[in-house]
């Protein structure tokens, strides 16, 4: 099993700033990629960002030029730099990650329990 720890959510005003984190924990054999997911209520989740390994990335349209993802494949973390937020930016953030884990090695899709980012004046 991988668990998945977010940390970073939090309000800020708009065009502010925030970094999200997601540690990933377990008897983990390798993890990618890795992503960010949100969910504004009322709404489906939506993926925001991608990274792999190697470090090519995929962004949403509407948060091109403003968050960047990266990652620390050392410590099995993704981060999730946010900048020049805005109100529409307001969701559940949930970390996601593909993994390889296990006594007995499988591959799996994992969440995290998600942090609230709020984007309010």
């Amino acid at each position: 099993q991988v668990q998945l720890v977010e940390s970073g959510g939090g309000l800020v005003q708009p065009g502010g700033s925030l970094r999200l984190s997601c540690a990933a924990s377990g008897m983990i054999f390798s993890i990618d990629p890795m992503a960010w997911y949100r969910q504004a209520p009322g709404k489906q989740r939506e993926l925001v960002a991608l990274i792999t390994s190697g470090g090519s990335t995929t962004y949403a349209d509407s948060v091109k030029g403003r968050f960047t993802i990266s990652r620390d494949n050392a410590k099995n973390t993704v981060y999730l730099q946010m900048n020049s937020l805005k109100p529409e930016d307001t969701a559940v953030y949930y970390c996601n990650a593909e993994a390889v884990a296990g006594s007995r090695p499988y591959r799996g899709r994992y969440w995290g329990q998600g942090t609230q980012v709020t984007v309010s004046s």
